[in-house]
């Protein structure tokens, strides 16, 4: 069996105490650089390779960073692709670095079990990303009184801190054109598919809602407003709910999961899409071109905006910026699931 080389043997080849090693590794400036190439040298002919949880620990710098997800198990299986594209841009983008990611899956529940900062300490967390995170959430509320820096991705702090910054599409924006193309197409019974009352986005959306109704001279009745939980089976008993009661010519989703549902509920009602009731969803999940009709949906880069809150999180760890609003793209995917009147 072959035996991996350990700290103590490479201090006894060196010829230096185990102390001496773990300094040279570490960079101390008490180190001469003589001796340390002598050390890399030994390591390297042992093929050692340093502990990197121990370095971290034994560091004055914090190396790792932490990508905290939470709510992922209420998520669907349809819908956790967004998160995998969220990984794949936060790793994307620190892989190159000296930096470490850690994957911190937790809920609302654990979030009261242990502190935010007792959280990152007992990590040895540099610097968080917070992903899933809700404006009620005990984290959220945690924020402004801690000093570990941190990249918000879709929410935001009213006060204006050095050690947060923000990522996210204009979500006001992108709501109000979706909703804009179907008022385009006249129609004016409309309900909307809304998600998680405190949900920031979900704020955000509802927000471009009402300006888009405004500008059109409409109002929108609080009746007509769903609470689909950012979840399918919620927003089809929702839908099933509505349409017992309502005829509208178009539901607005605040998600594609929650559009699945939507479309379920109104297939089930003996109606169809788009001839009956036009249907829009928001993210562009790669499901979504495949729907019986495919969807009209708002399109996020989910790689993107975890590359970049990534990216900025470095940015003030290393004291190079202060935290901000940092805004990605998005598209409008129109498809066939919205009907001219």
């Amino acid at each position: 069996m072959l035996s991996l080389a350990t700290i103590k043997d490479v201090a006894k080849r060196a010829g230096v105490s185990i102390g001496v090693v773990s300094r040279a590794f570490n960079n101390y400036p008490d180190i001469s650089e003589k001796t340390r190439q002598k050390i890399l040298k030994v390591a390297e002919e042992l093929n050692y390779t340093p502990n990197l949880v121990a370095k971290n620990l034994s560091s004055k710098k914090q190396l790792t960073i932490g990508l905290i997800t939470s709510g992922i198990l209420d998520s669907s299986q349809k819908d956790s692709v967004n998160s995998i594209e969220v990984f794949k841009g936060v790793y994307t983008a620190i892989e190159e670095k000296e930096y470490e990611l850690a994957i911190y899956l937790i809920d609302s529940n654990k979030q009261k079990r242990k502190s935010y900062a007792q959280f990152c300490r007992e990590r040895n967390i540099g610097g968080t990303i917070l992903q899933g995170i809700r404006t009620d959430d005990p984290y959220f509320k945690e924020l402004m009184n801690t000093n570990i820096p941190c990249v918000l991705i879709d929410v935001h702090l009213d006060n204006d801190t050095p050690l947060i910054g923000k990522v996210s599409i204009n979500n006001i924006e992108a709501s109000r054109k979706i909703t804009e193309l179907v008022l385009k197409q006249n129609h004016r019974r409309i309900a909307i598919m809304a998600g998680k009352k405190a949900a920031y986005v979900n704020n955000e959306r509802m927000r471009g809602v009402r300006e888009a109704f405004a500008a059109f001279g409409l109002q929108l009745h609080e009746e007509d407003i769903l609470y689909g939980q950012f979840l399918e089976q919620a927003a089809y008993e929702e839908t099933k709910k509505y349409l017992e009661k309502h005829r509208p010519t178009a539901i607005i989703a605040f998600s594609d999961i929650m559009a699945i549902g939507v479309m379920k509920a109104i297939k089930e009602a003996g109606l169809r899409i788009p001839e009956d009731v036009s249907v829009t969803g928001f993210d562009n999940i790669p499901i979504m071109e495949f729907t019986q009709p495919p969807i009209t949906t708002v399109q996020q880069n989910f790689f993107e905006l975890g590359r970049q809150a990534a990216l900025h999180l470095q940015e003030i760890m290393e004291g190079r910026v202060k935290g901000k609003q940092v805004v990605v793209d998005y598209k409008i995917i129109e498809r066939d699931s919205v009907k001219p009147l």
